[in-house]
């Protein structure tokens, strides 16, 4: 027979050789092209699958917005993770934060034992003995403390303390803006002296 007289010519990795090829031709053959759907589906999979991380140690971060400091943030480290969806930077304390006004003067001085920062959503979240203090002597006290900054807004479902140079009040539940002179204290705590 021609065939075996052939195949008798040639060695055993000739044989194996030819014998893939052959595998592999019918094998990819047989797959059919990825629908546009079934294309879209594995691009959002391999996006979602696909973090970077960035490590930092002793961190000084600043925010800029058009040309004019915001924000200036220090820590002993910090992990950016990023992908399509999000950008979140987990910062470990002692954590230094100055707020900066339009005139680059610095406003609010923000203290916490870490601090995770969503930049996507601009969005600050303090946790562990979170302090403020404003350049009119106003001051917050809490466990965890969330900044929303295009909102200028802070909010905490904790416990907090807000002392001012006339006052000083305590309860749960607090939402007002980052200058602490407008908020207001959802379950309100304490003594009251009326002369």
């Amino acid at each position: 027979m021609q065939v075996i007289d052939i195949l008798e010519l040639h060695n055993n990795k000739t044989l194996t050789s030819l014998l893939i090829s052959l595998l592999l031709t019918v094998a990819l053959s047989s797959c059919g092209e990825l629908s546009e759907e079934q294309s879209k589906k594995v691009d959002q999979a391999l996006k979602d699958s696909l973090t970077s991380t960035t490590e930092t140690w002793n961190m000084n971060m600043r925010i800029v917005e058009n040309g004019m400091k915001k924000v200036r943030l220090q820590g002993s480290y910090a992990a950016t993770y990023a992908n399509n969806d999000q950008n979140e930077t987990h910062i470990k304390g002692p954590i230094k934060i100055q707020v900066f006004d339009s005139t680059g003067t610095v406003k609010t001085h923000v203290f916490s034992n870490r601090a995770v920062y969503q930049s996507k959503k601009a969005i600050f979240e303090f946790y562990g003995n979170v302090r403020v203090n404003t350049s009119d002597n106003r001051h917050l006290e809490s466990e965890y403390l969330k900044w929303q900054q295009d909102d200028n807004k802070i909010s905490t479902p904790k416990f907090v303390i807000i002392t001012t140079p006339t006052d000083s009040i305590a309860g749960t539940g607090f939402e007002g803006n980052s200058n602490l002179t407008n908020y207001t204290i959802k379950e309100p705590k304490g003594r009251v002296i009326v002369n």
